[in-house]
């Protein structure tokens, strides 16, 4: 039974972009959390958060959507990267340069990845050999 979970498991974090997602969703998750302090130091900093809360809002939302959605990695990974790179300005140097980080990482692992596709022992042809090149005895050229 938990060998059945695992292998269902595996075979699910294999089929999609998941180190990315994860990626995306710890950047994410830092930057929307540095701004959420308590109440009286929310209250000084005034709207200045609202940016940092909702880029780390889309940016867990993408790592979410690279795992159940992967057709859609592409798209998402290249939006973590720059919303990764707009928090460096917009939300306290992008975590402490933490949020950032994981943001630029994530992105480009969810860009990077490829479904793998299984060899079956025994399907897989040799290469034909390269054509050889006529030889004519009289050396005129085709």
């Amino acid at each position: 039974m938990l060998l059945n979970v695992r292998r269902r498991w595996q075979r699910w974090r294999r089929s999609r972009p998941f180190w990315g997602g994860l990626f995306a969703i710890l950047a994410g998750s830092w930057i929307c959390v540095l701004p959420l302090a308590p109440l009286k130091i929310m209250l000084q900093q005034g709207v200045a958060g609202i940016p940092s809360v909702l880029m780390g809002i889309v940016m867990i939302v993408l790592g979410l959507t690279a795992w159940f959605s992967p057709p859609q990695r592409s798209l998402a990974g290249v939006l973590t990267t720059l919303i990764a790179t707009a928090a460096l300005v917009l939300s306290n140097l992008g975590g402490f340069l933490i949020g950032t980080l994981l943001g630029i990482l994530g992105g480009g692992l969810m860009f990077a990845w490829q479904p793998y596709a299984g060899r079956r022992a025994g399907t897989a042809k040799a290469a034909p050999p390269p054509p050889t090149p006529h030889h004519d005895p009289q050396g005129a050229q085709p």
